[in-house]
């Protein structure tokens, strides 16, 4: 049990980096669609370009949205409208009009009562002939209507048949001043007012189900085509009835339903893609960036990155595929550029851009736009902490966009005519969302721990409260740290490292020596050396000290990881040669072993130029009357005597590198000490 848990234990991080490969292909799978995919690309009124095609199946020729919308247009037009008649109305408005007809004209109008009797009853008659409606519906005239009686249809008429509750006034004034009652007019419209009672209403429950009822008789094709039926020749036209057929036959491959056994199929085939271009990652993080191979958290980062760019894409396609170019792509290979290198974030972003071709329309279109502006993004963003810089990238990376969519559009159509400058507009909206990558580098450099160039601007003032209080307290140190920062970045500069890293790192590298700054010649303004009243192990000690008094006080300022690497080993294993000598005339069995630093040896381009350009800088103030050979010498043998004993090992960095780097420190140097040529008297 115990070997077993040592043997976890000891394999933990690769263990993890399984898990996360398997988590993130899940994922990812997760979020495709889970269905056949077309593999031919086609064009309306363009030439096939594929062999002759085939039906491989039958299927039914779709029809195309617009057929379907003009069908059920024209159904809801000519679908009935059904209203309930209420008869028991019309009986009590006429048994209500005798009584107040009655009320109203006397009988000693004669004749003339009778005649206003009928023309009442006959206006009456008249509007509730097919019905009186309870409001003006605002339905065609033509509209067909249907009469209920409960559930039986007693009458079919049309919507200009039935009567608005004011329609008796015309009737009335018309069939009064016919027969030369006019005057009776008033009357009979006050009355008419009180005694009309609506008998119609909509059945909306019946009127829906009924045009339901002929919608779903609605056939969404248009004949069949039989299997090996041949559909389209290599350089036939798309067009027509040819283009319908193969938008089917596209269609049935990317929504039919799928057995479970086609599924699991699916499923599997899409794993296994999916976790080759994931393994291809790894397998580049492992031969080229084995320091971020080796630290999971950077690898989370990575996949974590990947994984947010296939989720919001994925988003966009299931909501409307056409604002697909508003997912700024691109900040993924800033960001990674950012924390990494420009390779890393490439390859990164081509990756990524090879999953997607999974689920976005026009894949070739697409991926060939998003691997251009991702090569794109990467050539042209430099010194990312320089805001203008970034703006100018996004203008480059957005003018790119829409040069190479405005080239595959006229290839595509043929012309500029119908030119969609609305997809103008979602380049520039992925422009602008490009430039959240500054707010984003923050948040993700609190979340997972990284440090960006960013942060490394902030960390490079030296206002700062930890160099203030290195200036205050060692002076001579600080001096020290500048010249050697000035050092480390020509030569970083010189061989293409971080030179805003290395910066950074020389400015840091020494502030352990703020807890006994007395004990450091740089420190020592007085002439007094407490060294003298010490034994040269002791001595020894707490110049070993400053290393670790670094990291604390680092720690406890929250440096990044990358900023404390500087500090661990800018003294790599080297020796404290000059008290071991001392020691060694005391003792001549003295140990060497316990005079060496204790490591680590510097394991980048950076560590290693800040080991050579302190330990150059330090001993350049011991020079008496420098010159330029004086000086070339000197370069030579401290880096020299570090490499014989071994402390590039670790370091990727090459002999000829380290030649250019003593190339800079000889003209640094020459410069730093105003050499210049004697002319004579």
């Amino acid at each position: 049990m115990k070997n077993i848990i040592n043997k976890w234990y000891k394999n933990h991080s690769l263990i993890y980096k399984i898990l996360l490969f398997i988590g993130t292909t899940f994922l990812i799978v997760y979020l495709f669609p889970k269905s056949g995919k077309f593999k031919y690309n086609f064009d309306k009124n363009k030439p096939w370009q594929s062999e002759n095609l085939y039906a491989p199946f039958d299927f039914a020729i779709q029809k195309s949205p617009e057929e379907l919308q003009k069908e059920k247009s024209a159904i809801v037009k000519e679908s009935a409208v059904y209203f309930d008649l209420i008869e028991e109305v019309k009986d009590f408005v006429f048994e209500d009009y005798n009584k107040k007809f009655n009320a109203t004209f006397h009988d000693s109008l004669g004749r003339k009562k009778t005649e206003l009797f009928r023309v009442g009853r006959s206006v009456l008659n008249e509007i509730y002939k097919n019905g009186v409606l309870e409001e003006d519906y605002n339905y065609p005239n033509d509209k067909n209507v249907i009469l209920l009686d409960g559930q039986n249809q007693i009458a079919s008429t049309t919507y200009s048949e039935l009567s608005k509750i004011d329609a008796f006034r015309s009737l009335l004034e018309k069939q009064l001043e016919d027969r030369g009652n006019s005057k009776f007019t008033a009357v009979f419209v006050s009355m008419f007012f009180d005694l009309i009672e609506p008998n119609l209403k909509v059945n909306k429950s019946i009127t829906q189900n009924a045009l339901n009822e002929e919608l779903d008789k609605i056939s969404s094709t248009r004949g069949n085509v039989e299997r090996e039926t041949l559909i389209i020749s290599k350089g036939e036209l798309v067009e027509g009835h040819k283009y319908d057929i193969l938008k089917s036959l596209e269609s049935e491959y990317e929504s039919q339903v799928w057995s479970s056994s086609n599924y699991t199929w699916v499923v599997i085939s899409y794993s296994i893609l999916v976790a080759l271009t994931l393994l291809m990652l790894l397998l580049f993080l492992r031969k080229y960036r084995i320091e971020v191979f080796l630290d999971n958290t950077k690898v989370t980062f990575i996949f974590f990155n990947i994984l947010l760019m296939v989720l919001l894409t994925t988003l966009i396609v299931n909501y409307n595929s056409k604002y697909v170019y508003v997912v700024p792509l691109c900040v993924l290979p800033l960001v990674l550029k950012a924390f990494f290198d420009a390779r890393l974030g490439l390859f990164a972003h081509v990756l990524t851009v090879l999953l997607l071709g999974f689920i976005v329309p026009n894949s070739y279109e697409y991926m060939f736009l998003q691997i251009t502006a991702g090569i794109v993004t990467i050539l042209t963003v430099s010194e990312l902490y320089k805001r203008a810089n970034l703006f100018i990238s996004v203008g480059q990376i957005t003018l790119i966009y829409i040069i190479t969519y405005f080239a595959f559009f006229v290839i595509h159509e043929g012309s500029i005519a119908t030119l969609n400058f609305e997809a103008f507009g979602m380049f520039i909206l992925c422009g602008l969302a490009t430039l959240f990558v500054q707010p984003l580098i923050y948040i993700y450099e609190k979340l997972f721990g990284l440090v960006s160039d960013v942060s490394l601007l902030e960390l490079s003032d030296t206002n700062t409260k930890l160099l203030k209080e290195l200036s205050n307290k060692a002076p001579g140190t600080f001096h020290h740290s500048l010249n050697v920062a000035n050092l480390a970045e020509a030569s970083a500069n010189e061989i293409g490292a971080n030179a805003m890293l290395v910066r950074v790192g020389a400015l840091y590298h020494d502030i352990g020596k703020m807890k006994n700054p007395t004990y450091f010649t740089e420190n020592q303004s007085t002439g007094i050396n407490p060294h003298d009243e010490l034994s040269p192990q002791e001595s020894t000690n707490i110049i070993f000290a400053h290393v670790l008094d670094g990291i604390e006080i680092a720690k406890k300022n929250n440096l990044p990881d990358r900023v404390i690497d500087f500090i661990r080993t800018h003294h790599g294993t080297s020796v404290v040669y000059y008290f071991y000598m001392k020691e060694k005339e005391l003792d001549i069995a003295t140990d060497i072993a316990d005079f060496r630093y204790p490591g680590p040896k510097p394991f980048s381009k950076e560590t290693a130029i800040l080991m050579m350009c302190d330990s150059v800088e330090a001993a350049s103030k011991s020079l008496k009357d420098p010159s330029s050979t004086k000086i070339n010498h000197f370069v030579e043998n401290i880096i020299n005597k570090q490499m014989e004993d071994g402390q590039f090992l670790n370091a990727d960095i090459t002999f000829k590198e380290i030649e250019s780097i003593k190339k800079i420190l000889k003209n640094k140097l020459a410069n730093i000490f105003h050499l210049r040529i004697e002319y004579p008297e």
